[in-house]
C-alpha cells in the first residue's frame, strides 16, 4: 500500500497523524481505507499507558531514542500528532510500509 498522506517531514524530522487502538491483541501498524495510519497497541488507555506504549513502539520502529519521539497533540484522544526527530520522511514511510505488512 502507498505511504500515508498523513506523514509530513522536514530534513531530520517527521510528523505523523495517527489513530491509536488500545487493548489490541498485538502491537502493529494498519493503513486505514482513507490513507490514515492506525497504530494497534496492547496497552490500555489508562494513566498514560497507551501514550507511553506509542512512544516506545515508534522509538523501536524508527530506531531512535524515546526522547526523540514526542506526542505533540491528542494526549487524551485516540487521534494524535506525533513528531519523530532524527528520521527523514522517506525513511519513516518505508519503515511504516514494512511494519504494515
Amino acid at each position: 500500500m502507498a505511504a500515508s498522506p498523513r506523514a509530513k517531514g522536514t530534513r531530520d524530522q517527521t510528523t505523523l497523524s495517527v489513530r491509536i487502538q488500545p487493548r489490541a491483541s498485538k502491537n502493529g501498524i494498519v493503513y486505514m481505507e482513507d490513507g490514515g495510519i492506525r497504530v494497534r497497541l496492547t496497552a490500555p488507555p489508562v494513566d498514560g499507558a497507551a501514550n507511553e506504549a506509542l512512544v516506545k513502539y515508534f522509538a523501536d520502529l524508527f530506531s531512535v531514542a524515546r526522547s526523540q519521539v514526542e506526542i505533540v497533540s491528542g494526549h487524551t484522544s485516540r487521534s494524535k500528532i506525533v513528531r519523530i526527530e532524527g528520521i527523514k520522511q522517506e525513511a519513516a514511510e518505508r519503515l511504516l510500509n514494512i511494519a504494515a505488512k
